[in-house]
C-alpha cells in the first residue's frame, strides 16, 4: 500500500477494513463516490414517523424505556453507525458527517430524539453533493431543526397569533443560521439583521396532528410587512423565507466560512490559505455546488500532505472496529463508547457541534480514555496477527517504533492496545 493510497483511507474515509481490496487509483476512488445517488439512501424511519412517536410519547407519557421518541433515536444511531462500519462510499459517509454536524441537532432537546434519524437521512444525506442552498432549505424546514431551535414558538408580534396571545419572536433559529450555518459572524451583519431574518421565518412550523405529520407554514403566526437583511429586501409570505435562504446561501461570506470549515476538516487544524481560496472559489463559481467543493477537496496539494488532524472519539472508534474487520454484531456497545470517550452519538452540547481541532480533543485524561478503549477492543476479535493488522491499516503510515512495541508486547491483545493507541493512528 502506498501513501498516496492510505492517506485517501484515512484522511478522507474512514479508515481501511483490511479485507477489502484497495484502490488502484485512490483519487480516482473518492470522485466516484461521489457520483450516483447515496448507497445509503432510505435508511432508517421518516419524518413522518418520528413526529406520529413524538407525538404518541407526548400523549402517553411513557418510562423512558418505553419511549417511541427514545427507540427510533437508538435504531437509527445504531443502523448509521452499521452503515459506516461497512460502507463502500467512506467519503461520502464523512460528508455526511461533516454536515450533519454543521447543521448540528441534538438530543440534548429530548423532543428531538425521533426526528434526528430522518433529518440526518431527509435533510443532510441527500443534498452532500448538491446545491448547499437546496441543503439549507431541507434543514430549516425540518422538524428536528424547527423543534432544537424554537422556531415553533417564534410568533410574528404583529401577526394574528401574535396580537391574542401577547406572544413575539424566538430568534434562536435565526441567529444560528447566521452565525453557524451562513454567513458567519466575520460577515458583520447586526441584530437587527437577526431580528428582520427571525420574522421572516415566523409561521415555519410544524403540525403534529396532520397525517401525515410534518412541516407547516402557519400564516396566522407570520409576521407581515417586507422586512430587510443585509441592505436586502424580502416580501412576507413563506417566499419571503425561501428568498432569504438562498440568499444568505450564495452570500460571499457563506463561500468564505463554508470553505474553511471544510479545508479545516479534511486537510488542517490551521487551514493553508490558498486552499481556503481554492474552495471558496468553487462555490463561488458554481452557485454553492458541493460536489464541486468535494472534487476540489480531493484535488487540493495540502490534502496529500501528511496526515495532522487528531481523529474524533467518531472517527476512532469507527475506525478501530473497521481495522479489526469486526462486523456491527461483534462490536459490544459502540454508542456507549462514544459517551465513554466524550463524543455521545448526535449529542453535542451545543448548536455550534463537536469541535474539529485536535486540542480540543487531547486533553491527558481524554487520552488515557482512548488506551483504556483501545485495550477493551483488541480483546473482542480472534485475529492473530497484531502486525499484518497494522500493516494492512496503516501501510507507509505505520512507524517503526510502534512496530518495534508492538514485536515486544507481552501478548497478542497488548500488541494490538499499542497499535491502536499509536500516534500514527490516532491521526487522520
Amino acid at each position: 500500500m502506498d501513501l498516496s493510497t492510505v492517506q485517501a483511507l484515512v484522511r478522507f474515509g474512514l479508515g481501511r477494513r483490511p479485507a477489502e481490496a484497495l484502490p488502484t487509483d485512490p483519487a480516482a476512488w473518492l470522485l466516484s463516490q461521489l457520483q450516483g445517488p447515496d448507497p445509503a439512501a432510505g435508511m432508517g424511519p421518516r419524518t413522518a414517523d418520528g413526529l406520529a412517536a413524538l407525538r404518541a410519547d407526548r400523549k402517553n407519557k411513557p418510562p423512558p424505556g418505553e419511549s417511541q421518541s427514545r427507540a427510533l433515536f437508538r435504531d437509527g444511531a445504531v443502523a448509521q453507525l452499521a452503515n459506516a462500519l461497512t460502507t463502500q462510499a467512506p467519503f461520502r459517509e464523512r460528508l455526511v458527517w461533516f454536515w450533519t454536524n454543521h447543521f448540528t441537532v441534538s438530543v440534548r432537546r429530548g423532543q428531538c430524539a425521533a426526528v434526528l434519524p430522518s433529518f440526518v437521512a431527509e435533510a443532510i444525506r441527500p443534498h452532500v453533493t448538491g446545491r448547499f442552498a437546496d441543503m439549507l432549505l431541507a434543514v430549516m424546514r425540518h422538524p428536528a431543526m424547527l423543534l432544537y431551535l424554537d422556531n415553533v414558538a417564534s410568533i410574528g408580534p404583529d401577526s394574528p397569533a401574535g396580537v391574542r396571545s401577547h406572544r413575539g419572536l424566538n430568534e434562536n433559529l435565526a441567529r444560528e443560521c447566521m452565525e453557524l450555518h451562513t454567513l458567519s459572524p466575520a460577515s458583520g451583519y447586526a441584530q437587527a439583521d437577526v431580528t428582520a431574518f427571525a420574522a421572516i421565518l415566523t409561521g415555519w412550523s410544524i403540525d403534529l396532528q396532520a397525517d401525515p405529520p410534518g412541516f407547516r407554514f402557519r400564516p396566522g403566526a407570520h409576521q407581515p410587512g417586507e422586512q430587510t437583511v443585509l441592505g436586502h429586501a424580502f416580501p412576507a409570505g413563506e417566499a419571503g423565507g425561501v428568498a432569504a435562504l438562498e440568499f444568505l446561501a450564495n452570500h460571499p461570506a457563506t463561500h468564505r466560512f463554508l470553505a474553511a470549515k471544510l479545508v479545516c476538516h479534511f486537510v488542517s487544524d490551521d487551514p493553508p490559505p490558498a486552499a481556503v481560496h481554492r474552495i471558496e472559489g468553487v462555490l463561488r463559481d458554481t452557485q454553492g455546488d458541493l460536489g464541486a467543493a468535494s472534487v476540489a477537496l480531493v484535488g487540493l496539494d495540502a490534502a496529500w500532505h501528511p496526515l495532522t488532524k487528531l481523529r474524533t472519539p467518531q472517527d476512532l472508534v469507527v475506525a478501530g472496529l473497521r481495522a479489526l474487520d469486526l462486523s456491527p454484531d461483534q462490536t459490544g456497545n459502540p454508542i456507549g463508547a462514544l459517551g465513554g470517550l466524550g463524543q455521545p452519538f448526535w449529542n453535542a452540547p451545543a448548536p455550534n457541534g463537536w469541535p474539529d481541532r485536535a486540542a480540543d480533543w487531547a486533553a491527558p485524561e481524554a487520552m488515557v480514555r482512548r488506551v483504556d478503549w483501545a485495550f477493551g477492543l483488541a480483546g473482542r476479535t480472534q485475529a492473530t496477527d497484531p502486525l499484518e493488522i497494522a500493516d494492512a491499516t496503516l501501510g507507509p503510515l505505520l512507524q517503526p517504533a510502534t512496530q518495534d512495541a508492538m514485536r515486544h508486547a507481552g501478548s497478542r491483545h497488548e500488541s494490538l492496545t499499542l497499535f491502536l493507541s499509536s500516534p500514527e493512528f490516532q491521526r487522520r
